[in-house]
């Protein structure tokens, strides 16, 4: 039996600014501790009829967020409205509740509108409808930021915290997708699917040429909600009787993970801060000016074991 990692997370459950949050990392200065990011590029948004425009999406998870809407001139008659919106994909949008601005008119255009974001999700964006007539306007993000000099460490710190939880739980926190590959078909009538939580999976097989052939969804069901989830033959259907090449025969593809960042667990995030900490804290394989050897916080295992597939 083997496993493979074929796509990898192309997330992490913590963002580096909760992870600076955490350290109680800052900077030194206010130029370095904001950013802007802009969401509608500052310009004259001209209208036929009413026109749509969907702001860039703006990564926001773990920073502090205040969204400007700069607003020029509004032609005659002109309006805008602008709403923002969240997402944890950056794919599907959500109206975030009170998100939406006063709507600019010639009455109170030439000012600027600010609206603090509280949302928890991975990523936040701006839809603007103009009508009548052109209007000047733009609209940024400022996120409270922190020195840099460190996010590369971070980040690997990040990217091994998650693999260790991981490894520890013997679970998937974010979507990826692996391969179990198998010498042959089981005797019993399932097949367990390691690291949990299961979202799908498919079957193929090679026979004696080498031939890859899909075993037919039809034969069996996927049960994604036992831990660990199974791949169960329906009643009255049996694995292929074709003869196999004499390794790595079987393979079942499968998806798994919670999903997105903030369908993690909080005592995983929570762990995956402590053993955060202590790397940064403990940067050196041993002890090198006498100190007591530190090892892994007994508080981070303690989090993991409670969810622990075996």
């Amino acid at each position: 039996m083997a496993l493979k990692l074929k796509t990898a997370p192309t997330t992490e459950p913590l963002s580096l600014a909760e992870v600076k949050a955490h350290l109680r990392i800052d900077s030194v200065s206010l130029a370095v501790d904001i950013t802007t990011e802009q969401s509608i590029v500052l310009g004259s948004h001209d209208v036929a009829a009413d026109y749509s425009l969907e702001g860039a999406k703006v990564d926001v998870l773990g920073y502090s967020v205040l969204v400007n809407l700069d607003a020029g001139t509004c032609g005659a008659g002109g309006k805008v409205d602008v709403k923002l919106q969240d997402s944890d994909n950056g794919t599907t949008w959500t109206d975030v509740t009170d998100g939406a601005f006063t709507q600019v008119t010639e009455a109170n255009d030439n000012a600027i509108q600010e609206k603090e974001y509280t949302g928890t999700r991975h990523y936040l964006r701006v839809v603007a409808t103009v009508a009548v007539a052109a209007c000047e306007f733009a609209v940024s993000m400022i996120k409270g930021a922190s020195t840099s000099v460190e996010d590369d460490l971070l980040n690997s710190f990040i990217t091994g915290a998650r693999q260790y939880c991981e490894s520890f739980q013997n679970r998937s926190y974010i979507t990826q997708t692996w391969e179990l590959w198998l010498d042959a078909f089981p005797i019993q009538n399932y097949i367990k699917i390691p690291l949990p939580p299961l979202q799908s999976a498919t079957v193929k097989y090679y026979d004696i040429s080498d031939t890859e052939a899909p075993f037919n969804p039809s034969n069996y069901f996927v049960d994604t909600k036992s831990e660990p989830g199974w791949v169960v033959l329906n009643t009255g259907c049996l694995w292929p009787s074709t003869t196999l090449r004499p390794a790595n025969a079987v393979c079942v593809e499968f998806i798994a993970g919670y999903g997105v960042a903030t369908a993690v667990p909080k005592k995983v995030k929570q762990a995956m801060l402590l053993l955060i900490s202590h790397w940064y804290e403990n940067r050196e394989a041993v002890a090198t000016s006498g100190a007591i050897p530190k090892e892994i916080p007994f508080s981070v295992e303690a989090l993991l074991w409670q969810d622990r597939c075996f």
